[in-house]
């Protein structure tokens, strides 16, 4: 295997550059989709790795499972360091699997918890109002057993005139119509198995709301209008009961100003590549180039150890 099993756990870098810059050059439908394949392969990527350098730290450890061979000094010389290595890799897989099984469950609980809350209201409302005076506004994806709905509060409803109101609800329906959370799932995930993929998860979160923005924009047909309406619900917005689920404008400085200046401008250009002669372009090509490789050595990572592994397991 030599070197190659750990470049899938550093490789990650080279998609921090495009995560910044696909913001100002991408539609946000293509940053959304482009970031969450990049960080879902690298991320499956450093999980093979991790999981290769187990088998090899697990097979030194005495009194385990494995085949007797597979701690020959054949199969550590496979490894560079194997010692180390593989006795890091033990807990550190076994860490990422308990924070990826922890994001599955909380966001199962925190679905099935906003759908609990929106049962005592008449299913067919459209959208589910909530008592409750303070302003909030998300989407509540939808279950196998139950439709996703859009849940806004009363004091939301009330802050806003009928136009913004139909902006907000263009917005959530977007929400669950493009089936945001997930691409947000998948990066969450991501982030959980290599923290190199952390930027990446806050990139896609701002691209999820900019691109129901757009959508919400399309459908009524005023960005300006819009844009009012995120802007004024961000600045009377508290934390929903929810708070891990799409928020039409969550009481957050940074992203709210930058969704705002965007649907002042005009819309965002539809290619799904930025030009190939300019920083995002070249940082789009770097992203690529390193998830491939990242691909490939995991892919002869795995290859070479089973080799290894199947010579060295006695008949």
């Amino acid at each position: 295997m030599g070197v190659f099993v750990f470049l899938p756990l550093v490789l990650p870098v080279t998609a921090l550059p495009i995560a910044r810059l696909a913001e100002q050059h991408l539609h946000p439908r293509v940053s959304t989709r482009l970031l969450t394949l990049l960080a879902a392969v690298l991320g499956l990527c450093s999980t093979l790795c991790l999981g290769l350098l187990m088998v090899v730290g697990t097979a030194q450890l005495p009194g385990n499972p494995l085949p007797d061979g597979w701690s020959d000094p054949e199969v550590r010389a496979a490894v560079p360091y194997a010692e180390i290595a593989g006795a890091a890799a033990i807990p550190l897989l076994a860490a990422a699997l308990t924070a990826c099984g922890a994001t599955l469950r909380r966001h199962r609980r925190i679905r099935a918890r906003a759908h609990r809350a929106l049962d005592v209201l008449p299913a067919g409302a459209d959208p589910a109002v909530l008592p409750d005076d303070e302003p909030y506004a998300y989407a509540v994806p939808g279950t196998p057993a139950r439709p996703g709905r859009i849940a806004v509060s009363r004091g939301m409803l009330h802050s806003l005139d009928e136009d913004e109101r139909r902006a907000l609800l263009a917005h959530e329906r977007a929400h669950l119509r493009c089936r945001h959370h997930r691409y947000l799932l998948a990066v969450r995930l991501a982030g959980c198995v290599n923290p190199l993929l952390l930027p990446l998860r806050s990139a896609v979160a701002f691209a999820t709301e900019r691109w129901a923005d757009e959508e919400a924009a399309r459908t009524v047909g005023d960005r300006r209008l819009t844009a009012r309406a995120v802007g004024r619900a961000a600045l009377i917005a508290r934390p929903g009961p929810a708070p891990e689920l799409a928020h039409f404008a969550a009481p957050e400085p940074g992203p709210v100003p930058r969704r705002v200046a965007a649907l002042l401008g005009p819309v965002p250009p539809a290619r799904h590549w930025p030009p190939a002669l300019t920083p995002a372009g070249l940082a789009a090509l770097v992203a690529a180039a390193g998830t491939a490789a990242s691909a490939l050595s995991a892919l002869n990572a795995a290859v070479a150890l089973f080799l290894v592994l199947k010579a060295a397991t006695p008949l």
